[in-house]
């Protein structure tokens, strides 16, 4: 599968890439929301749209998936937050399995009900590891999957929790804060983790500023997502992707220097 998205992820993380996804909760915007977002992903070229909720309660999401796909040049990928969020609009969706926690329903109960129709619906399927992290309050992906996340001052549990995902074969592992989080994802947890497995690693929630973001990406989160932050102020896009570009034009340098 040389034209995938999860090739195309995996080749930008081999190479020390930093790459960007902006998420959109359907519930959190209108059409029009949805095409100022389009509008600013195309023009400073962010890398990938997640769109999803912990809970949806709008029938917006369809809408959503087909305005992104008229519209943006990027990779739709849909994020779910329950098996109703599937949907053949998208280009791909991140099969997740909360690995983090001990509800067997979000390790492998719902993936069971909704797998014939994410058979016949086209999507690539990208099996993901899905960690929660404290982050100082109680988030809605928290309380809705009825699990404790992970301490933020436990690298150590992070680490074997990542690696046990990659042994199991999930071929993502993704960090999440949650949406609203207080605090980000610690560096020193990222850094431990990136450290132990060679699966891509994606981190979200919690990043509010260009240096939150720069922290994970050095840290070694090869994406990160932004969400809460760019619903407040779309053009947060345009400062990410242009800290990214830096970071990437250094990783650039260096890689000229190793191979001259």
């Amino acid at each position: 599968m040389l034209n995938s998205i999860y090739h195309q992820i995996r080749i930008l993380s081999d190479q020390k890439k930093r790459q960007l996804a902006v998420l959109i909760d359907p519930d959190k915007v209108d059409e029009e929301g949805v095409m100022r977002i389009a509008e600013l992903v195309n023009r400073y070229r962010a890398d990938y749209i997640f769109t999803g909720g912990s809970l949806l309660t709008s029938d917006f999401l369809g809408t959503c998936l087909k305005i992104l796909k008229e519209t943006v040049h990027v990779p739709v990928i849909i994020f779910p937050g329950n098996t109703m969020q599937v949907h053949p609009e998208a280009d791909a969706i991140l099969l997740l399995s909360l690995i983090s926690g001990r509800n067997p329903e979000l390790l492998i109960g719902n993936h069971v009900i909704a797998a014939p129709g994410l058979k016949k619906s086209g999507l690539e399927i990208m099996p993901t590891g899905y960690m929660l992290i404290e982050s100082g309050k109680l988030t809605s992906v928290v309380y809705m999957s009825n699990t404790i996340p992970i301490p933020s001052d436990k690298p150590d549990i992070a680490s074997c929790t990542a690696m046990a995902g990659e042994m199991l074969g999930m071929r993502l592992i993704y960090m999440d804060a949650g949406s609203g989080a207080v605090m980000p994802v610690p560096a020193r947890m990222i850094r431990h983790v990136r450290s132990n497995i060679k699966v891509p690693l994606i981190v979200g929630g919690g990043i509010r500023t260009s240096d939150d973001a720069i922290k994970s990406w050095d840290a070694g989160a090869d994406i990160i997502v932004v969400g809460n932050a760019t619903e407040h102020e779309p053009e947060f896009i345009g400062r990410l992707c242009e800290s990214r570009d830096n970071l990437n034009s250094v990783t650039n340098r260096e890689y000229h220097k190793l191979t001259r």
